[in-house]
This record gives C-alpha cells, structure tokens and sequence, in this order.
C-alpha cells in the first residue's frame, strides 16, 4: 500500500480523455496505465513510485461504453514540479492498448490547482467589494486598494488586427464580442474581462477565424440600435456566433449600468433567432406588445385561432396563406402571457401538465430529451430547426413569439404566435 495523498498539497490536476475499441472496465484502464509507462520514465517518475511516496493521488476514471467502444476520462492529481507534471501528463499519452483493444489517450489540461485558488480568492473579493462599496469606511483604503487593482486590468491586443481585447479572453470558457473598445472598459468595470472588440462595423479576418477555430462559447453583445442590427447580420455572415445578447433598445453597451449588463447577458438567445428578429424588423433588446389587452375571459376554456398547419405557406413576405382553425386550450394562452419578455420556454404533455420548463437558449436541447412533448410554449422565433426538432418528437403544437422564414409546405405540425392568440 502507498503512502496517503493529501489532496491539500496536491499543486497540478492531469486531466486526460482516453478512446478505446472495445468494451473494458476502469480497472482495464489503470493496469494499462500503470503497465506501459513502468520503465518508461526512470524510476523517479514510476508511477507505482509516486504513488507509493505520495507524490500523485489516486488515478481517477471514468468510463463509459456505447456501440462496442468505450470512452472516458483520467484524472491524476500530483504534487510535483512543473517539469515533472508536465513529463508525467505527455507519458499518459504514450499508452495505446487496454487488454487486447486498441486505444488513443489524448491529454486535456494540466489545471493548476494553487492558481485556481487564487483566481476564485481574487473573484470572491471583488465581489464582495461591489457589494460593500457604499459601506465601507473612510480608513480601510489602504486595505482594499489590492483587490480594486485586481479589477482594473490593462486592455490588450488579439490578433494581426490588433483588435482591444480583455485580460481574461484567453483563459476563458467562453468569448464575449463587443462593438468597441470602450465596452470592453465598461463591462472590465464589472469584472468581466473575457472579451474582444470588432472595432468598426467591418467585422475583421481576426474576428472570423477565432470563432471558427475557436471550440469555447461565442456570445455577441452588441448595442441595442441600428448599428447593432449590421454588425449582428456581418458576424453572422462571416464569423461562428452561438448565442446574442443586446443592450436596450436605444442604449450603447459602453453605457450600461451593472444590472443592466447582468440582465442583458442572461437573457442572451440563440443567434439564429436573435437573427430572425432583426430580418423581421423587431428589437430583440425589446420586443413591444402591438395589441392592446384582452378582457378577462376566465369563462373561456378555449378558443378558436389561426394556425399554420399542413400545406400552408409559413413565409411572412406576404405571400397568401391557407388558414385553419385550430381549439388553443386557456392553459397555454395564459402560459404565454405569464412568460412574454421573459426568454422562458414551458412544455406541456397530453395532460396539459407542465413537463419541462428552461430558457429559450436551451429549448432545443431540452425538447431533444423529452419522451412526449406534447405542447411548446416559449418567448422565442419558432425557426426551422426547431420545427424540425418539434416534428421528430411528435410534437403537436408551438406557440412563439414570432416566426422565422420556414420552409413552404410545413406538415404534421401546428404553429401559433402569441400575437394570433392575443398574448
């Protein structure tokens, strides 16, 4: 038996993803490990060794098999220097059979967990600082002053276009794309740091092949104006563009409040329907009511409205379109009003139970999972895809807030916007 691995004194965590053909179990996977790097490394950086001397933890993994082949994760925490974590995390590599199966190991990261620490130490209190700002008295400057430094980050270069980026892109998650660099200043201000500039309403090539090499979340924050409106309709044109996030109506995101950058980048859509609603001319910063209130109707259980059905022509270019009538229940007319400008999508089942509620963001990955999606409701551009989606899940019904371009001739579902039913 080894020596106890404190996980306290662990600095590195090797992260790893292996890919076999064949069907093993995760001890398969430690002996392999363990077996083609013994020797490999000197007995210095022996496996066994380490393991024995404390100086690694327990080899982690995850597996799982689909299809005959299996896949999975390793996972080594170690307290080694940076050289020999480093040897150590390409060694793994070096393994490319489990039993009599054939398989690939391909290092992720090596996270370094001490910096880790920090950064979420330097996160907490920044945060802890916006909140207490107001309060704090006249004589704690001097303390305080480290942790304001720590969000005043310097703006820096990306790519041959030299385009302003934040601190923080690089080692993000995810990449915000702003207009310009004074939002870059605005949203630091906020600490938010993990973003980039387009710097002019021509979208730049640095622009295009980050995205489209890029594997992170691409989130796009554009103003809540005309201007907005081309940019978003370049970025989509030329760059990869996940989700969108505008600022108000009439409003620049260099300007924004706090609360109001919080609110904009949480109601974020998918960029194909934030571009739809551009194409049809509706602020996606904020879609306005055109009808004026429904009386009370709480005696009504139903009621009779237009729906695009069979072989209807859905385009909203003004083309005719044969209508039909179908029987909108109450339950879900009331449904749409309660969620309008609110970017929530609820799914009922035959029942008119609510089955699943999520953001419109994630309806089409949560309608994917669902048995029987009977009814959708969701403040969202009913697109393609998601008739598509909807179609393949035997989905009867989807009521949305407007319709995006589809394709002539839609059959085997019903399509309903809030404005036909008055929401």
């Amino acid at each position: 038996m080894g020596t106890d691995f404190d996980s306290s004194a662990a600095k590195y965590v090797i992260r790893a993803k292996i890919e076999i053909d064949g069907v093993v179990d995760k001890p398969d996977v430690v002996g392999a490990i363990f077996g083609q790097t013994e020797g490999l490394l000197g007995e210095e950086l022996d496996l066994r060794e380490l393991q024995r001397t404390g100086r690694i933890g327990r080899i982690q993994i995850a597996i799982r098999s689909t299809g005959g082949n299996s896949k999975g994760e390793i996972v080594i925490p170690v307290s080694l220097n940076k050289t020999a974590t480093a040897i150590l995390a390409a060694s793994l590599e070096t393994v490319d059979r489990v039993g009599p199966c054939t398989a690939k190991v391909t290092l992720e990261k090596v996270e370094d967990i001490r910096g880790a620490k920090r950064r979420r130490v330097v996160s907490r209190a920044i945060s802890i600082l916006k909140g207490w700002e107001e309060d704090i008295a006249p004589g704690t400057e001097e303390i305080t002053s480290a942790v304001t430094k720590g969000r005043k980050g310097t703006i820096t270069k990306y790519g041959p276009d030299n385009l302003p980026a934040g601190p923080g892109m690089e080692g993000a998650e995810e990449i915000i794309i702003v207009e310009g660099r004074a939002d870059i200043v605005n949203l630091m201000k906020f600490g938010i740091e993990n973003t980039v500039a387009v710097e002019g309403t021509h979208v730049s090539k640095s622009i295009a092949d980050l995205t489209k090499k890029s594997k992170k979340k691409i989130i796009a924050f554009l103003d809540g104006d005309r201007g907005g409106d081309l940019i978003l309709r370049e970025l989509m044109q030329v760059a990869r563009v996940d989700y969108i996030a505008r600022a108000p109506e009439g409003k620049e995101v260099e300007e924004l409040t706090r609360g109001e950058v919080i609110k904009a980048l949480q109601t974020q859509i998918p960029a194909d329907q934030a571009l739809a609603l551009v194409s049809d001319k509706q602020p996606l910063s904020r879609r306005k009511e055109t009808k004026p209130k429904r009386e009370p109707h709480s005696r009504r259980t139903d009621r009779r409205v237009p729906a695009r059905k069979d072989d209807e022509e859905v385009s909203r270019r003004g083309a005719p379109r044969r209508k039909q009538s179908i029987e909108v229940d109450e339950v879900y007319i009331q449904k749409a009003i309660e969620i309008k400008e609110a970017f929530k999508a609820v799914i009922f089942d035959q029942e008119k139970n609510v089955i699943a509620d999520c953001g419109v963001a994630d309806l089409a990955r949560v309608l994917e999972g669902l048995e029987n999606p009977h009814i959708v409701v969701f403040d969202g551009v009913i697109t393609q895809r998601l008739v598509d989606i909807a179609k393949r899940k035997k989905t009867s019904l989807l009521i949305g807030a407007a319709i995006a371009d589809l394709e002539k001739g839609v059959t085997g579902i019903q399509i309903v916007t809030f404005d036909d039913i008055g929401a």
